[in-house]
Parts: C-alpha cells; sequence; structure tokens
C-alpha cells in the first residue's frame, strides 16, 4: 500500500533518536534537527536510491517520550516512543486511501526494527571544534560488525530521557556530528539546530480513527520489507 516505507523507514526513525544523550544544561523539552546523508559502500551504489530517504531529522521530545514525524509522500509516518518502557507506537496516514493505520510495538519489535548492530570502544581523541554553536570533541568507535567510525561530541547540553540511545548514552554527552549503519548502510548525521522549548503533545495512546495493526500486519503492508 505505501512500498516506499520497505526501504526500512520505521528502522530510520527509530535510530534517528540516537543522536541524544546527558550532558550538562538540562533541556527536558525541545525539539532537535540533524541533517542526514548516506554513504553505501561500493557494492551497494548500483541498487542504491536515496531520492526516498529523508535529508533531515526532527525529534520532538518530552522528558521519557519523542516523536519523529516523516512524509514519504504517499504516506505520512510518525512513530512515538518511550525510553522508560522501550516500547513505541507507529501512526501511518495514507491521504489517498483516506486511510489511517496504528501499530503498537513492544520492546522487542522496537529491538527487531533497530537491527543487531552495537557501538562501543568510544575513544576521545582531543581533536577539538564548533558545530552548530556547541563546543565538541572527536571521538572514534566501532560496532560489533568491525566498521569503524568517528563522532563529534558536546556536553555544553543535555537532552531528556525521551531523546536517548543506549549505546551512546556512557558518553555523558550530546553527539553532534556521528554516524550509524541503518539497514546495511552508513547514515551520517549532523547537528542543525536544538531548540528548547514546549512541543505538541505526546501520547503512547492510539488516536480515533486509527485502525489498529499488529507489527506483522503492518510489515505486510509496507511489502514486507523491514
Amino acid at each position: 500500500m505505501f512500498k516506499s516505507m520497505k526501504t526500512g523507514v520505521i528502522a530510520f526513525i527509530l535510530l534517528s533518536t540516537a543522536a541524544l544523550a546527558q550532558a550538562q544544561k538540562k533541556i527536558e523539552q525541545g525539539t532537535v534537527t540533524y541533517s542526514v546523508s548516506y554513504e553505501p559502500a561500493p557494492d551497494q551504489k548500483s541498487g542504491f536510491d536515496d531520492s526516498i530517504l529523508p535529508k533531515e531529522s526532527v525529534v520532538e521530545f518530552d522528558k521519557n517520550l519523542a516523536r519523529i514525524q516523516m512524509d514519504l509522500g504517499a504516506a505520512l509516518v510518525k512513530v512515538i516512543s518511550d525510553s522508560d518502557t522501550k516500547t513505541a507506537l507507529l501512526l501511518v496516514d495514507v491521504p489517498i486511501a483516506q486511510k489511517q493505520f496504528a501499530t503498537k510495538m513492544s520492546a522487542e519489535d522496537v529491538e527487531k526494527q533497530r537491527g543487531d548492530t552495537k557501538y562501543s570502544n568510544f575513544k576521545p581523541t582531543g581533536q577539538k571544534q564548533t558545530i552548530a554553536g556547541y563546543n565538541a570533541e572527536k571521538y572514534t568507535y566501532s560496532d560489533n560488525k568491525n566498521a569503524n567510525y568517528e563522532l563529534w561530541l558536546t556536553k555544553d547540553v543535555q537532552l531528556a530521557k525521551g531523546a536517548e540511545y543506549e549505546d551512546f548514552a556512557a558518553l555523558n554527552g550530546t553527539l553532534v556530528k556521528y554516524s550509524m549503519t541503518v539497514n546495511g548502510v552508513k547514515s551520517n548525521y549532523t547537528l542543525k539546530s536544538i531548540k528548547e522549548g514546549p512541543v505538541a503533545k505526546l501520547s503512547m495512546e492510539v488516536p480515533g480513527g486509527y485502525e489498529l495493526k499488529t507489527a506483522a500486519e503492518m510489515a505486510a503492508m509496507q511489502g514486507g520489507g523491514q
């Protein structure tokens, strides 16, 4: 019904909160925006099409809750996540079909969408620069598949728990530039802005008018892709 989602957009949305961890100035409610670029491996380039993938990640957060929204043309996708329970609510609007679907994702469902890539071995380099107005230090790190990465971390600001991702939480800072592997493709994130202030109400309750689907049913509607 909305095949563009089978590119793994749900995994992208869930992973887009990865940059937000603990630091110094505390922001409990606000919006953080990253630009996103993609770096397919040489053997991926021939079949890689980033035209339907987002070039920006905008995450709204309020304490333990976060929401990211993405317009895919054929469908408007929202994911609201709860960092306390590790669960999520997926909302999909398909205007052309005049349909609205919702899926309550368990902690296991969320973990499956995020994939099995884990990040560790964070090492500060001592190299520093200012990115998006924040003082940042460069770190190196790796994943459990022997790929190496670099990130830039600031300790100028601390974002709420809803914007947290456990692999990076031990850094005790907020990522201003980093990379992750999403559905086998390296994705690069660069901070554009952090805005403190109220966001539209976040709730894990299914809104009225949405047809409830299981995670398996939603995956089938996406063409079977994860």
